[in-house]
């Protein structure tokens, strides 16, 4: 604070710095969300081909990794042995295929806005999923904390005008990827020190998700797509929904790495509000009363799991001042005590 209580040009600096990662990230992550929907939508691009869409921004974001590790040398490529790639890259890369592809297709059946507030699980998910791998503690206040989330989100899809069965198991089972690739993610990678950027995950991941998913889109797509002479690739459309998707990566690097991951979930609160409201004014969505109701539990809950993590933050942060202090205190007392002992043999010598 400088003189008469007023910020000094440095923290005003980092403020607006956060503020514009976090617009940044908001509006990449909106902009990929609704170009997606534009596509696949049947009413409105009319391109219903979620697998080959997620190969064609695996295939951009491979070949910009690339080209920016082993050509510009952007970035250094991570120290990684043949076994850890197996044996935890692959099994990663197998579910944010599988993520990416059913989520993509939920675009298909569901409104943006449902979509927004099945997405509001994701919490519960990962948090399930730790407890079952034993990466988090079962609590009965977070269990608790996710029924509530999990009776909101039931709310939401008991209002849901648009409701399609088959569209909520694939955008459930693309949560349940999505969580299970996160906490794997903390398991098989962060347990080995491995730390990867944007660029260094996609130059691993995105490779590996591409071969994966060209084995279902030879016996889905590929045939439809052949049969379908009418079709030609627009470089317009999916050149620059790719490169928003490539961009999406960067910022998240952004966001976290300049922020924190904590203030990634609230933006991603305020993104998901905005979506609901543009999927309702500009896309013309239906979204009722009772979803709107079933959301806010949903989102109270979210809030709530994000304030008990930031409090745990904060307690873990003492604990280490703390046990630092202690450390430090116990040092001195015996560099005071042979000194002590020092004196006092001098002493009796003398």
């Amino acid at each position: 604070m400088g003189k008469g209580g007023t910020l000094s040009d440095s923290v005003i600096k980092k403020i607006v710095l956060s503020y514009s990662y976090v617009a940044i990230w908001i509006f990449l992550s909106f902009t990929v969300i609704v170009y997606n929907k534009y596509i696949l939508d049947k009413k409105m691009y009319n391109w219903p081909f979620p697998i080959s869409l997620t190969m064609i921004h695996m295939s951009f974001c491979s070949t910009l990794a690339v080209l920016l590790i082993k050509v510009f040398k952007f970035v250094e490529p991570v120290s990684m042995s043949r076994e850890t790639y197996l044996r935890s890259v692959v099994p990663i890369g197998a579910l944010y295929s599988l993520s990416l592809w059913l989520s993509n297709s939920a675009y298909i059946y569901l409104s943006v806005s449902f979509i927004q507030m099945l997405k509001a699980l994701m919490p519960v998910a990962v948090y399930s999923i730790g407890v079952l791998l034993k990466k988090e503690g079962f609590k009965s206040d977070t269990m608790t904390n996710m029924l509530s989330i999990s009776f909101g989100v039931a709310i939401a899809a008991y209002g849901e005008a648009r409701f399609d069965v088959f569209g909520v198991i694939l955008q459930l089972g693309a949560v349940a990827f999505e969580a299970t690739r996160l906490v794997l993610i903390q398991i098989l990678l962060t347990s080995k020190g491995i730390t990867l950027n944007p660029i260094t995950s996609l130059y691993y991941v995105a490779p590996c998700c591409l071969a994966f998913l060209f084995i279902p889109w030879i016996y889905v797509e590929f045939p439809v797509l052949r049969d379908t002479s009418s079709f030609h690739f627009d470089y317009a459309i999916f050149g620059t929904n790719s490169l928003c998707a490539f961009a999406l990566n960067l910022a998240v690097f952004l966001l976290v790495g300049k922020t924190s991951a904590l203030t990634m979930n609230v933006a991603g609160v305020v993104k998901d509000w905005l979506l609901i409201a543009f999927s309702w004014s500009v896309i013309k969505d239906t979204v009722t009363p009772i979803n709107l109701f079933g959301y806010g539990i949903a989102f109270l809950g979210v809030a709530y799991y994000n304030h008990a993590k930031l409090q745990a933050l904060k307690a873990n942060e003492a604990q280490k001042k703390v046990q630092q202090g202690d450390e430090e205190s116990g040092r001195l007392l015996e560099e005071k005590g042979g000194g002590d002992g020092e004196g006092k043999k001098i002493e009796s010598e003398d």
